[in-house]
């Protein structure tokens, strides 16, 4: 038996400052989750921000099958990072965060968000008070970076927190 080199390069502050850019940019991501009824898995796009303290956050109605689903099994994956207008897709960078969804009650911290989400989507003033709508944390239990060709790593929780 061969060893195979692993793809997976050695994490370190450049790797660190791209995924912590991936997750400040975005305002989409892909969102996968185990489906309640049929136990598959289900994607859907949602929009996303950062809350103050840098974790991602998303404002989701539950009227979607994904609330109810983040509801019965709070673990999921969140894929952030859009490819550019030109070139291949699959040479931009991305980062696949492995999460698990707080939803947030409505009081001070529920405020806060509102504050830091609206300013992220202005139009969202529209229903960003219907009873309906929630905000849920989801914290970063881990996360896959491709950099780009060649550029794979790991990081953990703590690769992913905001610096300084």
């Amino acid at each position: 038996m061969t060893d195979t080199p692993s793809p997976l390069r050695p994490t370190d502050d450049e790797a660190r400052t791209l995924a912590r850019g991936l997750i400040d940019a975005a305002r989409f991501g892909a969102l996968g989750v185990v489906h309640p009824d049929t136990g598959f898995p289900h994607v859907t796009r949602i929009a996303v921000a950062t809350a103050p303290c840098g974790t991602p956050v998303t404002l989701i109605s539950s009227l979607s099958l994904h609330t109810r689903a983040l509801r019965a099994a709070p673990r999921a994956c969140l894929l952030v990072g859009e490819p550019g207008a030109r070139g291949d897709p699959l040479t931009h960078p991305r980062l696949s965060l492995d999460v698990e969804a707080a939803f947030v009650p409505r009081g001070p911290e529920h405020d806060s968000l509102r504050e830091a989400w609206l300013a992220r989507h202005p139009k969202a003033k529209l229903y960003v008070d219907f009873a309906d709508f929630a905000f849920a944390r989801l914290e970063p239990l881990g996360a896959a970076l491709n950099g780009g060709f060649g550029k794979a790593y790991v990081l953990g929780p703590a690769d992913l927190a905001r610096r300084g």
